[in-house]
């Protein structure tokens, strides 16, 4: 036990330095600035542009969350049960954006989605289209930037879980003459859920903070709450009211991974 404490001791005391610490400075910020009390909680709470922001935060954090891990599903399957080629292939396709940084993507859907962008200009081209459709600026950019982030890193506990599985489970399905789709329904994936969990939480936490893509990619038509909590720390003195959005974001994410968590807890016994 002393062993375990000494070994394990040093990165306790790295992480509540490098976490605890700052963040306990942030609620003692939420109760004091400007002044003492709970004033910054309730506007936060109360403020109907504020309560605006959360709600589309959570809204597109759903979304992209929904789009991020089916889109992670189908390509899982493919690394896992594809052929050797299409394994190589599929994983070369994973590994490559985490050669790119999220500045780089951002841009690269900038490019892409913007009016003179190659995706109008293809669309154009082939008669598809008269004006140029409005790709940026908007949620579809987000969604679309945000979820191109995420997928790779859905990927990995999807992976886990689909190696996991069984394959005598799944011959004798085949051999009791259950079809591929009623195999894959009924038996594969629920075998796969404890990867769906993680996958689901990991992007869900990833995407609630995000400022960078939201920022670029909804040019300040989608605000979310990381973009509101910079506003007011650098372009709108509010100290305290930064400080309690952060607050009151961390205690929200927490509550909802506890209560995935524990349903997940039920679902598996």
């Amino acid at each position: 036990m002393r062993a375990a404490l000494f070994l394990i001791g040093p990165v306790l005391l790295f992480l509540g330095l490098s976490y605890l610490l700052p963040f306990l400075g942030i609620v003692e910020l939420s109760f004091t600035d400007p002044q003492p009390g709970l004033a910054q909680y309730q506007k936060v709470l109360t403020d109907p542009l504020t309560l605006s922001v959360i709600a589309r935060t959570l809204r597109l954090c759903i979304l992209v969350t929904l789009v991020s891990v089916t889109a992670a599903y189908v390509i899982t399957l493919l690394w896992v049960r594809g052929s050797p080629l299409v394994r190589s292939l599929t994983e070369l396709c994973i590994m490559i954006p985490f050669w790119l940084s999220i500045l780089s993507r951002a841009f690269g859907w900038l490019a892409m989605l913007s009016n003179r962008g190659l995706l109008n200009s293809w669309m154009k081209h082939l008669g598809l289209i008269d004006s140029s459709l409005q790709m940026t600026r908007n949620e579809f950019a987000v969604v679309v930037g945000m979820a191109h982030y995420l997928i790779p890193f859905a990927i990995f506990p999807l992976a886990t879980a689909m190696r996991n599985v069984d394959e005598r489970v799944l011959t004798a399905a085949d051999g009791m003459g259950a079809s591929r789709g009623r195999i894959f329904w009924q038996v594969f994936l629920p075998m796969t859920r404890s990867g769906i969990l993680g996958a689901t939480l990991l992007v869900f936490v990833f995407s609630i903070g995000f400022y960078v893509t939201p920022a670029l990619l909804g040019g300040g038509q989608s605000v979310l709450i990381a973009e509101l909590i910079y506003l007011w720390i650098f372009q709108i003195p509010q100290w305290g009211m930064a400080a309690a959005m952060s607050v009151v974001l961390m205690l929200a994410v927490g509550g909802i991974l506890y209560v995935l968590m524990r349903r997940y807890g039920e679902m598996a016994k």
